[in-house]
């Protein structure tokens, strides 16, 4: 599997990642109607260095860095992931994980931190935790998760140093 920096010619395969996890509205914070080119431009806005992971050709994956808060906050990053849905269970999400932390430290950062680990998501929050995050903080039914309802999001939080 290679990890790489996306080009502006991945974007039809970075909205194929995008495009189910944004409508099914179960894991991100993002409108489930957003466009693909909303959708793109978010997932590669300026602030973020963002990757793909491919196989074949085949993207498996993507993810984001970006600094979680500018000034004082800014040598903790943060990061969103995306696995296929075909290639869930594949290790993907640990490649990814694996590739950031290490991107992360080149970079200067110090810790990194996810803000709003929606608590279902049992799948990612079981690989995070894994790999030495810690649940820091809990925000009672901050999301509306499609089926379920109001439930909880969570903080994670590891030091990179």
């Amino acid at each position: 599997m290679l990890i790489r920096a996306v080009t502006p010619a991945d974007d039809a395969a970075i909205w194929a990642l995008l495009g189910p996890v944004f409508r099914a509205g179960d894991t991100y914070s993002i409108d489930p109607q957003i466009t693909a080119e909303e959708a793109v431009a978010y997932w590669r806005s300026a602030e973020k260095t963002t990757f793909i992971a491919e196989m074949d050709g085949e993207a498996l994956g993507t993810y984001y860095l970006r600094p979680n808060q500018a000034g004082g906050g800014a040598h903790v990053c943060n990061c969103g992931y995306i696995t296929a849905e075909a290639a869930q269970g594949r290790g993907i999400a640990r490649a990814m994980l694996a590739h950031s932390l290490k991107t992360a430290r080149a970079q200067g950062y110090r810790a990194m931190q996810y803000n709003f680990v929606v608590s279902t998501n049992t799948r990612a929050i079981d690989t995070w935790t894994r790999a030495g995050f810690d649940t820091v903080g809990r925000l009672p039914g901050a999301f509306l998760h499609p089926t379920k309802g109001y439930v909880d999001a969570l903080v994670l939080y590891r030091s990179l140093v």
